[in-house]
């Protein structure tokens, strides 16, 4: 299968009609007689609502309804719950949430939705919008973690008394008390992961048809989970059957896991034109956006690590505090449970004990975030391993090497309960060394000094869980013998439109240029899970194969009927059937074309020729890897550069290298900016949005990412799936932010700079820097 097979670099055939402005994005999406909608958000961050007078807007020109949530609770619509919560799996009880479509009695944050405006036009719904006359009694306010759970504070929710949802716990307490009261050496650290905003490049969008003739609904929406949110939109909103409603989401400009869950708007423009009979459409603006999506990460925790004073680590305590914000949405509890079950990363470490508690805040809600967890995790473990070396005189390198997991250890149980079943992460590092020049440092250092910088290098490891839930794939051929691959999986920039063919072309040898990819349509796809957690790859590909073997298997019965053999008599390899023995073949392309013939069932089969396959995600897999980033550091302005950049994947049975370095590179952009510049920022004193717009929420640019990233795959393949594969989608931005918070710490050490947090914008290193150059001083 060369040229299109597995493991080739096939170019993405989706980015021709990207690039030349010929995608189809929802926004591309114009119906006739359509309205459009403006959301009234509460600007308050908490608050008591007195009245919600909308006489004067509904006066407005163009202006056609204008509804507060005293009209949904009139139609009897329901509320958006969580996905799940612990006591669902077994876990610890909590408050369950159930956040309504619009408020009607006491909003929680700055953006919590009031009212919606229905109009003739998007300009004539917002200005509208403003005309909205919303009496809020003010509550007191909680931002943080740490503040909500302060004795006395006030509680978001009043059933739900010192704000702390519910306490995860992994690991095993005595043991770890054992570990810590034996140790040579103790590194404690408060470490702290930023609230940020996934700001995809193509903001939420929601486009809502009723149809009274059949009572049927269909939603157009920017979703990586369209089956997901038919679902709930369906179950918890409307009270009606899903197979009343039809969700579509066509070609979606990112989500990063942002995207994968209903959100009110998309109630709201289904509702509306229920009421009103004709299709309504709303669009985010980026400060909408930055205000009322969910957000990610909001970690604060109290960590520490226990070790002997050969430097081998003897047991890890954290104790985390994790945002819920205001309601606890979609797969808020994900993130929350990887970043503690994901502690122990590559290392062996033999006792562990962890909790994060979920607390609600007056904040936009938090979900799964690219990494979802796994980067609070890396990012504790990694900070805690460089703070070791250095309290021990040890080399970073060597700190490392002397806990890593070994490859002659797999499969490897951690002390939180996951099982490794491969890997060897000693041979990653190492490759990460050699690609990054690691020998070559004092020479570049020597000129970082002449032009007066600080030089600074660090190497970390990573280690994902990748691949939730199970999936589902179909196969269905057509009578010129194409096929079409509709996807339970939902692609928006990870490039299943070409890989998911080339696999298809690997196994079945139809050729690559007959197989169409279809997705995001709940009426053309039977069931999918959609994309997020690093899955696709394992759980698409592994439905997919059972989809193709499935294939195989009845095209083999009528191949022995076409070729007048036993079934048993029948071979079948690159793409041919054939007698053994025998010259006589036929490709399967012939094959499928013979399910389609107008007379008769060849081989007792049905008429036509479509399979599905399944996976049942019971067995995740373990990308990892190491990372190796070196700095400079202007010590008069705090600014910093990035001057190399290194990375060394073991992303299992590689499908096709230029899309899993696509990945890879872009993951570390975003872990990266999350380092350097992002934070979604909150007044502490009244939870007003302080970074409600790009100028005041730092987006990350090109001229500040390095400008070359060397990149290398490693292929150890996954034992526990049939194409030993691992995820790739989130790799990046697990193990960047640590990478380069230690190595801009490594050049600030020898100004007396010890901790800093993120992000590191040049006022914090800056301050920093004459912070510990005024201590040097009054200690002279």
């Amino acid at each position: 299968m060369a040229g299109f097979g597995i493991g080739q670099a096939v170019l993405r055939g989706e980015d021709r009609r990207f690039i030349t402005g010929k995608g189809r994005y929802v926004d591309d999406v114009r119906l006739p007689h359509m309205l459009h909608a403006a959301v009234v958000y509460s600007s308050h961050a908490h608050g008591l609502i007195r009245s919600i007078d909308t006489h004067e807007a509904k006066q407005a020109p163009g202006v056609v309804a204008v509804l507060t949530g005293q009209d949904a609770l009139a139609d009897g619509l329901g509320g958006l719950p969580p996905y799940f919560m612990p006591s669902d799996m077994g876990g610890p009880p909590g408050h369950r949430t159930i956040r309504p479509i619009l408020v009607t009695d006491r909003v929680r944050c700055v953006g919590d939705r009031v009212a919606v405006v229905i109009a003739q036009s998007a300009r004539e719904a917002r200005e509208a919008a403003s005309l909205v006359a919303i009496e809020i009694a003010p509550l007191a306010a909680v931002t943080t973690p740490a503040a909500a759970t302060t004795p006395g504070a006030p509680a978001v929710w009043d059933e739900c008394p010192g704000n702390v949802c519910f306490t995860l716990e992994f690991g095993n307490r005595e043991a770890t008390d054992r570990a810590f009261a034996s140790a040579s050496l103790v590194v404690a650290l408060t470490i702290l992961n930023n609230r940020i905003s996934a700001n995809p490049i193509e903001p939420r969008v929601a486009l809502g048809t009723y149809d009274a003739a059949d009572d049927s609904f269909i939603l157009h929406t920017s979703s990586q989970n369209p089956h997901g949110v038919r679902h709930v939109l369906a179950q918890s909103v409307f009270g009606l059957p899903e197979s009343r409603f039809r969700v579509i989401s066509p070609d979606v400009g990112g989500g990063f896991g942002m995207k994968a869950d209903a959100y009110p708007e998309d109630a709201l423009v289904l509702w509306a034109s229920r009421r009103l009979g004709r299709p309504v459409k709303w669009v985010s603006t980026r400060s909408e956006a930055l205000m009322g999506d969910n957000h990610g990460r909001d970690q604060i925790s109290e960590a520490e690590l226990a070790l002997d004073d050969t430097g081998r680590a003897l047991g890890l305590r954290v104790r985390a505090q994790q945002g819920l914000g205001a309601y606890v949405q979609s797969a808020a509890v994900a993130p929350i449970t990887y970043a503690m079950r994901m502690l122990p990363g590559v290392y062996d470490i033999p006792a562990v004990h962890c909790s994060n508690s979920a607390v609600f805040t007056n904040c936009s809600p938090t979900g799964p975030y690219r990494g979802a967890g796994r980067p609070e995790a890396c990012f504790t473990l990694e900070r805690l391993m460089d703070e070791a070396a250095v309290l021990l005189g040890l080399d970073r390198v060597e700190i490392r090497r002397r806990n890593l997991i070994p490859a002659s250890a797999m499969p490897h149980t951690t002390a939180t309960g996951v099982t490794y079943d491969s890997g060897d992460f000693a041979q990653m590092m190492d490759r990460c060394l050699v690609l990054a020049d690691w020998d070559g440092y004092d020479q570049r250092t020597a000129d970082s000094e002449s032009r007066g910088l600080l030089r600074g290098r660090a190497v970390t490891t990573y280690l994902e869980s990748a691949g939730v839930f199970n999936e589902r794939m179909e196969l269905r051929f057509d009578p010129e013998g194409n096929v079409t691959i509709l996807a339970g999986t939902h692609s928006h920039g990870q490039g299943h439109a070409t890989v998911f063919p080339q696999l298809v072309h690997e196994w079945l040898g139809v050729p690559y240029d007959q197989i169409r990819y279809l997705q995001g349509d709940t009426d053309k796809v039977a069931f999918g899970r959609g994309t997020y957690a690093a899955r696709s790859s394992l759980l698409g590909g592994t439905a997919l194969h059972a989809a193709a073997q499935s294939a195989i298997a009845q095209a083999r019965t009528m191949a022995a009927a076409l070729l007048d053999a036993a079934e048993t008599e029948i071979d079948f390899a690159d793409g041919l059937f054939s007698v053994r023995g025998t010259n006589r073949s036929l490709a399967f392309v012939d094959v499928a074309k013979a399910f389609f013939r107008p007379m008769g069932k060849p081989g007792g089969l049905s008429l036509g020729f479509t399979v599905q396959g399944t996976a049942g995600g019971e067995s995740p897999n373990f990308p990892n890897g190491a990372h190796v980033c070196e700095v400079e550091v202007d010590p008069e302005t705090g600014a910093i550069h990035i001057d190399r950049y290194a990375v060394v994947d073991d992303v299992g049975h590689v499908l096709n290298p230029m899309v899993c370095e696509g990945q890879i590179v872009g993951g570390i952009a975003q872990g990266l900016g999350q380092a350097l510049i992002e934070q979604v920022v909150y007044d502490p004193e009244n939870g007003q949005l302080l970074s409600g717009s790009f100028s005041d929420y730092g987006m990350p640019r090109a001229t500040m990412m390095p400008l070359h990233i060397q990149s290398e795959l490693a292929e150890i393949p996954c034992k526990t799936n049939p194409l030993g594969v691992k995820g790739v989608g989130e790799s990046g931005t697990i193990g960047s932010p640590a990478t380069l918070v230690n190595a801009v710490l490594d050049a600030l050490r020898s100004v007396g700079v010890t901790d800093i947090t993120m992000p590191l914008t040049p006022v914090k290193v800056w301050t920093a820097i004459e912070q510990a150059r005024q201590t040097t001083r009054d200690a002279a």
